[in-house]
């Protein structure tokens, strides 16, 4: 069990709750929610995660980017807990029965969500896999920011009643930035390793100061976004309770701006991860009041 927890990854799993969070409560204030739609979705988003996870272990290991230098957390493949194998057949199952969900919202919705559904698995697999890891090419905090800001907030609002109000675009941007920045956090902390590896992630293209930067940006940014889209009435003015989560801002912030050691960066990977889901849970109680 606790190889298959460290293979999970269980703090970034949060990551897939919030979007869907955000987009079922603007279901639920337009009184369209089903709590189907919603049970599948967020299971489905969880679960896909969890594949995208078992899959980047492996693939990590197999390309020698996870060593015995790096200061994050182990990998459940590179430190032999579990082979490859096994957390191919892991990842496999869990996209299992995330493709049987998405046949369900599918029915109960628009056949769209199937094309969603292979979009989202073909990512997930060619992050840090496949002939051409994207994750690899400094591209992973885009395809994170498509995949659990737009696709997954207007996706997850879409399942209801097969609409895709204005709203649920707009608050997936910000929705994105704070899940881009996990992954931010996460590259920040591996640079140094990453960069004698070969792995070219966006930090360590634009170097540590810059990255930096780039995480308080779009924490702070993502804050500025939800407060001008209710100033100008564009969403709920209730969305501003979202603002509440500002102070819980503070320390990822600040570790990722001033420290270096593992257990400095991974606590503030761990607090944006809890600010993220958060902000998604404000977000969706503010939008139906």
């Amino acid at each position: 069990m606790r190889a298959w927890l460290v293979a999970a990854r269980p703090a970034t799993l949060l990551a897939a709750v919030a979007p869907v969070l955000v987009g079922s409560g603007l279901a639920a204030a337009d009184d369209v929610f089903r709590w189907d739609a919603f049970a599948a979705a967020l299971t489905g988003a969880v679960l896909i995660n969890l594949a995208a996870n078992f899959a980047n272990d492996a693939s990590d290991a197999k390309r020698g980017t996870d060593t015995a230098d790096r200061i994050g957390p182990p990998r459940a493949v590179a430190t032999g807990l579990l082979t490859a194998r096994q957390v191919w057949k892991g990842a496999a199952i869990v996209v299992g029965v995330a493709a049987v969900l998405g046949v369900y919202l599918a029915w109960i919705s628009s056949w769209l969500i199937i094309a969603i559904g292979v979009a989202s698995i073909l990512a997930m697999l060619g992050y840090t896999g496949g002939p051409w890891p994207y994750g690899y090419r400094a591209l992973g905090e885009l395809f994170v920011f498509i995949f659990f800001g737009p696709v997954a907030v207007v996706g997850s609002r879409y399942v209801h009643d097969t609409t895709a109000p204005l709203d649920a675009w707009l608050l997936a941007i910000p929705v994105g930035f704070l899940v881009t920045a996990i992954l931010v956090a996460n590259n920040v902390r591996d640079i140094d390793t990453d960069r004698v590896a070969g792995k070219r992630t966006l930090a360590v293209v634009l170097g540590r100061t810059a990255t930096r930067a780039l995480f308080s940006a779009l924490i702070i940014g993502a804050f500025v976004l939800i407060a001008v889209f209710a100033a100008v009435g564009a969403t709920g003015t209730w969305t501003l309770l979202a603002l509440l989560a500002l102070p819980l801002a503070l320390q990822p912030i600040r570790h990722v701006s001033t420290k270096v050691d593992g257990p400095s960066l991974i606590a503030a990977l761990k607090a944006n991860a809890r600010l993220h889901v958060i902000v998604g849970v404000l977000l969706a109680v503010g939008v139906q009041l």
